[in-house]
């Protein structure tokens, strides 16, 4: 552990995997396993978990059962649980179901919008704006996801004043954080750092969060670079589970399990317990019929010590024989 470089530090962890994880699978992780894995995410110290998405079911099969779900699993004290929503009809749904606060999406770059959610910015605005209503009529907190905040995988760089613009126009209708998504895993350190200390010095009231994918390798990269920039708060999805239907190729997540443990032997402090994590994190091949990306979960952590081969004592023997 290198206790210099966190010192202590808090740093938030916020479980995406049951919503950004499951909406990508090809199968239906059953309804009643679903449930089991948000309890036992529940268990870990985890700040937030997105448990679904209120959206069509027949655009997104594998989250029909958003209700069902948020409505049963077992709520726990410390823990804020949240649901992506598009527009007010699923925002409605969640306030049903129980939802703590409602994340609301759209893109920072237009083709992105016109292709994930078949709007213009200025529509989905406007669309977002009677969520907001929603939301605040129903005393809920409501945050939102701006995907493509680091690039685009159609137009490439977003400039930075047209996130900075949309940062502000959903602050202020009330919101209470902002997620900057790096929906398809373009971001870079150098990046990250300037457009989060923009926003914490902008706005440093508001809960700034921020959302990367590993498409290209550097997720872990620029959750450090968003931590040196101010940043405390983290999307992970548990196996690194995840991607984008618009960025070819595009791997998961950043990966819970991975950001925990790198963050505590880093010296910050995630209230995360890692082996319960891991035990959840395992639970996800079965589930989903695939190996997950997570290395932890396949090697371990650090410091998992292996035992020595069965000939280790006649090797040690004839070793000092030699050298006495």
């Amino acid at each position: 552990m290198s206790p210099w470089a966190g010192a202590g530090r808090r740093v938030h962890i916020q479980e995406v995997g049951t919503r950004d994880g499951f909406q990508s699978e090809g199968v239906f992780v059953p309804t009643e396993e679903k449930i089991a894995l948000v309890d036992a995410l529940s268990l870990t110290g985890l700040s937030k978990i997105e448990v679904s998405a209120f959206v069509s079911p027949q655009a997104i099969p594998a989250l029909r059962d958003a209700d069902e779900v948020l409505r049963r699993i077992r709520r726990y004290p410390g823990v804020v649980y949240t649901a992506l929503v598009p527009n007010r009809r699923g925002a409605l749904r969640a306030l049903e179901a129980g939802v703590d606060e409602l994340n609301l999406v759209m893109s920072a770059s237009e083709s992105h919008n016109l292709t994930n959610l078949r709007m213009t910015r200025a529509h989905s605005f406007r669309a977002l704006a009677e969520v907001a209503r929603e939301a605040q009529s129903a005393g809920r907190a409501f945050t939102i996801s701006l995907s493509c905040s680091f690039g685009c995988p159609m137009e490439g760089d977003v400039p930075q004043a047209d996130v900075l613009d949309w940062v502000a126009r959903f602050l202020d209708l009330g919101a209470s954080g902002v997620t900057l998504a790096d929906t398809t895993g373009m971001a870079h350190p150098g990046q990250v750092a300037q457009l989060t200390r923009a926003i914490s010095e902008g706005w440093p009231a508001a809960e700034l969060s921020l959302h990367f994918h590993n498409t290209r390798g550097m997720g872990l990269a620029n959750v450090i670079a968003g931590i040196d920039a101010g940043a405390t708060r983290f999307d992970t999805a548990l196996g690194g589970i995840g991607g984008c239907p618009y960025a070819p190729g595009a791997t998961g997540n950043v990966c819970t399990e991975e950001v925990v443990h790198a963050l505590e032997l880093m010296g910050f402090a995630t209230g995360v317990d890692l082996p319960r994590l891991l035990v959840a994190s395992r639970r996800l091949p079965r589930l989903l019929g695939h190996d997950t990306p997570s290395q932890i979960a396949k090697a371990g952590c650090r410091l998992d010590l292996h035992p020595v081969p069965p000939e280790f004592d006649a090797i040690q023997a004839r070793a000092r024989a030699r050298s006495g």
